[in-house]
């Protein structure tokens, strides 16, 4: 799952992370509101790619929970 606030809302953050980490990326669900919002992901890719996107993703400021 993945957290975000409402500075993050402008930006690509699904789009970038496909992109620039060469991930597939699967929304199953979403909710967004004008205080932030959540994204239950699936992706698909390399491990780095996926660490590394990972990665970027919590240095934008959204939190990330992984399933179990």
């Amino acid at each position: 799952m993945l957290n975000f606030t409402t500075e993050l809302l402008v930006e690509p953050i699904t789009y970038n992370l496909g992109q620039q980490f060469n991930l597939v990326i699967n929304i199953l669900r979403a909710e967004v509101t004008e205080d932030g919002g959540w994204l239950i992901l699936e992706l698909e890719g390399g491990g780095k790619d996926m660490d590394d996107g990972i990665t970027w993703v919590i240095s934008k400021g959204a939190r990330v929970d992984p399933s179990p």
